[in-house]
């Protein structure tokens, strides 16, 4: 697990304990993931690169370094993606936006495209897809595979939940890609969720369990 990166950040351990709780409310859940995705944002933005500009301070002009928002890309992998989002958009305003639609076929677990829209030039961006599980590892893998058919300069995967089985899957199909989560779990069950995990956080972002 070499390319994994585990945020341990004390807050963001904190509120995924009281995300895990089965009786936390459609508001609570969806609040709580709105700010572990802003804390979480600061761990994966921490290598972006940046540029100097001139700036006129009260007293003075200088050189002072800005990030360039245009060229990052947030890849939100619908539906429960949007859960992250939002968190990582209210960090990052500037950045563009695509949408990935997939859905797990129950019967065989593997991934379904139904959607696919990115913004122009991908080739010049910086990409950060998002989703709150990497459960089976099908849907990941399949949402990289399509956005490396674009060649953009980068791409990192964030997910709030993960385990090993998830985790070998990612990594043996895209092992260049890292992997940023506040956990990995113990395994998955027959149906594919998370355990111990905090169950369909799809369901529980939406109110539709």
């Amino acid at each position: 697990m070499s390319n994994v990166h585990l945020v341990d950040h004390p807050l963001v351990q904190h509120k995924l304990t009281l995300m895990r709780r089965k009786d936390a409310s459609t508001n609570s859940f969806r609040r709580l993931l709105n700010e572990i995705s802003m804390l979480m944002a600061y761990e994966v933005t921490r290598d972006m690169p940046m540029q100097d500009i001139e700036v006129e301070t009260p007293l003075e002009t200088m050189q002072a370094k800005v990030i360039d928002g245009k060229k990052l890309v947030l890849v939100s992998i619908l539906r429960a993606g949007t859960g992250i989002l939002d968190g990582m958009l209210t960090v990052v305003p500037g950045a563009r936006v695509g949408h990935i639609g997939l859905y797990r076929d129950p019967k065989t677990l593997t991934a379904v495209e139904y959607y696919f829209k990115m913004p122009g030039e991908m080739e010049n961006r910086d990409v950060i897809v998002v989703d709150p599980m990497l459960a089976t590892g099908n849907s990941a893998v399949a949402a990289v595979e399509r956005l490396k058919e674009l060649n953009p300069k980068s791409i990192k995967f964030v997910c709030l939940l993960t385990c090993p089985e998830g985790v070998a899957t990612m990594q043996m199909a895209h092992p260049d890609v890292p992997i940023y989560t506040a956990a990995i779990d113990r395994e998955l069950n027959s149906h594919g969720y998370i355990l111990p995990g905090l169950g369909d956080a799809g369901d529980r972002i939406f109110g539709t369990k």
